[in-house]
């Protein structure tokens, strides 16, 4: 499939996270950071790197020699089930769950510029494509990683999860603009670090985000004594990944639930890292956690994680009718059971995750309001009576109605409508409608309009977001970045790679040599001509080794990069 017919298959409210990649915009500059970023890694993980991962670059579409287009990692996941698009930097976690839940995998369109060659705090597609993409050729990865975005999808985000994603998000794009200044990244840096300070319990997508970072980002498969790497933001870091493998310096904990409770620091290198038995082990670890999330749980409790999170969460009835919206308060009965759920602002009503008609956020601008339990003389669930059983209980349309709970909670009005599905009473309209609790309390008036009752003994889910999600959209999609092909190069320079790349298929050097005193300090360029071989003479060679040793005396930030390239140089050498 094309890249434009994989977004044209995508849910509505997905395709305006998505970008078209324009290859054309990696310059030769940008694909020798690529290769030289991959011949290192390779190098230096072939022994350390979980065994399917030189494999799962192959059978992935992710080449060494150049940066992969979409459509070359398409054709490749096609044969495993799975698919790829591109994306702009961050993208909100719960969209980014939801791409994973359809197995498809989120590819970051920039490259991470010569500077951030050994770690880049913003997405890329080295992150992207080379960390996460391999692992999809082992089944038991695959289908935890789908499961995780099912999981993920369902969460529920608190308002300050939103604040911490948007300035982790800031800051990498600070980081990462040529045009950042010392400032911009001290306040970048500075809002982040107010975001974090923000002292209260974590929330469920926090807890399993940080799930999500010490196993698909950052873990560890094996024993304690004896692991491999198969985390991708360890497989995308030259760096880390191997500092990781010093135990002196990173801690090893064996992988269970109790994960959740080590929280993170993007900023930095990890001081610990889990280890876990196998694939298959990843999958039990997040079921156990998803066992006492509230989409599993329902009920008050899980009602009032919804209330506390202050975010837009969805209350299922076990009739089936959902409904989404920022809840504000569950009443219960003595022995803690929901009895009635109120949410403020807009509201959906929901049936099987589609919007039932006429009952979206404009018909609930202002809130919802409904009754949860079984009626007082009534031996089943509401929802379960046929529409002669509610004759013989005098609930007729167009008459007047009155419904006592067990509760005590009380309605009253004229019926006007019942919503069947599936055989099913799902909602109840009133006009001329009363609702009061067992203390007299007022919970709804005539004046307010017409009254739509959910129909349902209990709440048997809640999770975060809304159910229909084409219907009522929760996130926009940034404007699209500048492409990196907007950028201004220097076309010498890129004249330059180019004639580098060139070499090992007959290319000449005539000029090279030039090239080299016009950019004493393009350390990466003479790290491609080192990997040229037998096409660069031992005069050109020798040139490059001295202005790098130069480099790496004048720079002690390009000390530990240039060291690798010298090293692999005399290994091939000899």
């Amino acid at each position: 499939m094309t890249q434009q017919e994989i977004v044209a298959s995508l849910p509505t409210h997905l395709r305006p996270f998505v970008r078209v990649q324009d290859y054309g915009q990696y310059t030769p500059r940008d694909q020798a950071a690529w290769r030289f970023i991959m011949r290192q890694l390779t190098r230096r993980l072939c022994d350390s790197a979980h065994p399917v991962y030189l494999e799962g670059l192959a059978r992935t579409g992710i080449a060494l020699d150049h940066i992969p287009s979409v459509e070359e990692m398409n054709a490749c996941l096609a044969e495993l089930g799975w698919r790829a698009v591109v994306v702009d930097g961050f993208i909100p976690p719960a969209i980014f769950m939801e791409f994973q839940a359809l197995k498809i995998l989120v590819i970051a369109l920039e490259m991470r510029s010569v500077d951030h060659i050994f770690y880049t705090p913003a997405p890329d597609i080295v992150h992207e494509s080379a960390g996460h993409a391999p692992f999809i050729i082992d089944v038991d990865y695959a289908e935890f990683l789908q499961r995780f975005g099912e999981i993920g999808m369902k969460a529920i985000a608190s308002h300050q999860d939103f604040a911490q994603y948007e300035a982790v998000r800031q800051l990498s794009i600070v980081k990462e603009a040529a045009d950042s200044t010392a400032a911009d990244v001290a306040a970048a840096e500075r809002a982040l670090e107010e975001a974090m300070a923000v002292t209260e319990e974590p929330s469920e997508a926090a807890l399993l985000t940080r799930l999500h970072w010490w196993t698909v980002e950052y873990g560890l498969v094996g024993e304690l004594d004896s692991y491999r790497i198969f985390g991708a933001g360890l497989l995308s870091s030259l760096g880390e990944s191997r500092n990781s493998l010093d135990d002196q310096r990173v801690a090893k904990l064996p992988l269970t639930v109790d994960a959740v409770n080590y929280p993170y620091d993007i900023t930095r290198e990890q001081p610990q890292l889990f280890v876990t038995r196998s694939c298959h082990h990843l999958g039990q670890v997040l079921e156990e956690f998803a066992a006492a999330m509230c989409f599993q749980r329902g009920g008050a409790e899980s009602l009032r994680t919804a209330i506390a999170a202050g975010t837009v969460c969805t209350a299922r009835y076990d009739s089936g009718i959902q409904v989404s919206g920022r809840f504000v308060e569950v009443l219960c009965d003595a022995v803690g059971k929901a009895v009635y759920l109120q949410t403020s602002g807009p509201t959906q009503l929901a049936w099987r995750d589609t919007e039932i008609y006429g009952h979206g956020t404009d018909a609930h601008a202002e809130g919802f309001g409904s009754p949860v339990g079984k009626l007082k003389d009534f031996s089943r669930c509401l929802s379960e009576y046929s529409v002669d059983e509610l004759k013989a209980h005098h609930i007729v349309i167009g008459e007047p109605v009155v419904l006592e709970f067990l509760s005590g909670i009380t309605v009253r009005g004229r019926l006007q409508h019942v919503l069947r599905q599936d055989h099913r009473n799902l909602l109840l309209s009133f006009n001329d409608c009363t609702v009061t609790d067992l203390q007299g309390r007022v919970l709804f008036q005539p004046a307010w309009g017409r009254y739509d009752m959910a129909v349902g003994a209990s709440i048997d889910s809640v999770f975060g977001g809304t159910a229909d999600r084409e219907r009522y959209q929760l996130y926009k999609a940034a404007p699209a970045a500048a492409p990196s092909g907007a950028r201004e190069e220097d076309g010498t320079l890129q004249g330059l790679y180019r004639q580098v790349a060139a070499l090992a298929a007959g290319g000449g050097v005539a000029g090279l040599a030039a090239g080299l005193d016009a950019y004493p300090d393009e350390w990466l360029l003479r790290a491609e001509l080192l990997e040229a071989g037998a096409a660069v003479d031992d005069e050109l060679r020798q040139r490059a080794v001295d202005d790098l040793q130069r480099c790496a005396a004048a720079r002690e930030d390009l000390r530990e990069i240039i060291g690798l390239v010298l090293e692999t140089a005399t290994a091939t050498a000899s």
